[in-house]
């Protein structure tokens, strides 16, 4: 069970405490879980009793004790624990390495995606004509496509020919929110041009229709639009001189609201370069996969903590180094950023999992006369499975991941 799955089983859980009259809130719309804070245990642990126990006019501790009793009758939860104010630990079952390999292999670089065919909600993006704000905003876009969101993208004016062609960012209309011009209008017909969203080039999925379109298959019950404005603090000169990769993550690593630095820190090939960092722990895991096929042997998903043979945690390939809860805690990353429109979210975790990487490759291939083990095949499945998150993430930042560096 991914975070965003535990998420929406702490939903149903609410719900159903409502629906038989056991509390008297509003259901929220998403409920945040997250590692245990110290204190706790478990996989996952919410505050959820915490929040709805001013409107439910009931103690945090009560509120937490019928939710407990609701999330325990839930497919896949072990064992639910109420500790400190009212904080809810979950465990889960089959929560070990061999489980989530599994499911990040195969679901492949859309791991954390919402399941195909899940419509969520209808998003208008709209960005000054600034560079920053546009890549931004096509950032932001490849996110909420993502989480299903259906997605529409305007800038105020006609943006840049290079931001699309070099930075490949996407805008699918020019003008004000409510009028937007297709990009293909002339200038000087812009401002009567009917409003058409052209096919995108580069999106994740098509583009929400232009509202009031004749193309528009709009009836009382489509939802109404969510507009949002993207406006991070503006870059300090043009990026494009960096090229593509290098100038999106220059522009997208730090917060909206902190100043990026367009420098050429972000093409040298060190460890004080986090983009570098990351393309090379994803490359390295590549590398693995065909070192390890030389050697005669591949991957298989198994749980590590059982298979390492010192047994002292934070030795290579040990599951309790760090890099397992990282990428299961993955999904819950790539939803808290749609939702947060909060690229920079994703481009840290990246940062935080390729750190995780690096000290996980000593000991994925044998060394010596060593034969190839049932460890060597699980530590080398949790590489491969960790390179899939790197490049997942990175795509959809817009960056490029290579095999070879």
């Amino acid at each position: 069970m991914t975070p965003v799955e535990l998420s929406r089983t702490v939903l149903r859980a609410v719900r159903r405490a409502v629906d038989g009259g056991e509390l008297s809130v509003t259901v929220p719309g998403r409920v945040v879980v997250a590692p245990p804070g110290p204190g706790g245990c478990g996989d996952y642990a919410t505050n959820i009793a915490l929040q709805l126990a001013r409107p439910a006019r009931r103690p945090a501790d009560k509120v937490a004790e019928i939710l407990r009793a609701h999330l325990l009758d839930s497919p896949g939860v072990t064992d639910v624990v109420v500790t400190g104010p009212g904080f809810l630990n979950i465990s889960l079952r089959d929560s070990g390495s061999g489980a989530l390999v599994e499911e990040i292999l195969r679901r492949g670089r859309r791991y954390g995606w919402v399941e195909d065919g899940a419509i969520g909600e209808l998003v208008q993006l709209h960005a000054p004509h600034e560079v920053r704000a546009v890549v931004t905003m096509d950032a932001v876009s490849r996110l909420l496509r993502s989480q299903g969101a259906l997605v529409r993208n305007t800038c105020e004016a006609r943006p840049e020919p290079e931001w699309n062609d070099l930075l490949g960012a996407h805008v699918d209309a020019f003008g004000t929110p409510e009028t937007p011009a297709p990009l293909d209008a002339p200038r000087s017909q812009a401002a009567t041009a009917t409003p058409v969203a052209p096919a995108s080039r580069d999106a994740l999925v098509p583009p929400a229709p232009a509202p009031n379109t004749p193309t528009s298959t709009s009836t009382p019950n489509t939802p109404t639009p969510l507009n949002v404005t993207i406006r991070p603090v503006p870059a300090p000169t043009n990026p494009t001189p960096l090229g593509r990769d290098a100038a999106r993550w220059a522009l997208l690593h730090p917060a909206v609201h902190d100043r990026p630095r367009i420098t050429d820190e972000h093409l040298v090939q060190r460890e004080s370069n986090p983009l570098f960092r990351v393309r090379y722990a994803h490359a390295r895991t590549r590398a693995l996969s065909r070192n390890a096929a030389d050697l005669g042997f591949t991957s298989e998903p198994a749980a590590l903590a059982e298979l390492t043979a010192s047994g002292e945690p934070g030795e290579p390939g040990d599951v309790r180094h760090g890099l397992t809860p990282l990428l299961a805690d993955h999904p819950r990353v790539l939803a808290q950023a749609a939702a947060d429109r909060a690229p920079d979210r994703l481009a840290r975790h990246l940062v935080t999992v390729a750190d995780a990487v690096l000290t996980l490759l000593p000991g994925v291939l044998p060394r010596g006369d060593e034969k190839p083990s049932a460890a060597h095949r699980a530590r080398l499945a949790l590489a491969e499975a960790a390179g899939t998150v790197l490049a997942g993430g990175l795509s959809l930042l817009g960056i490029d991941a290579p095999d070879h560096i």
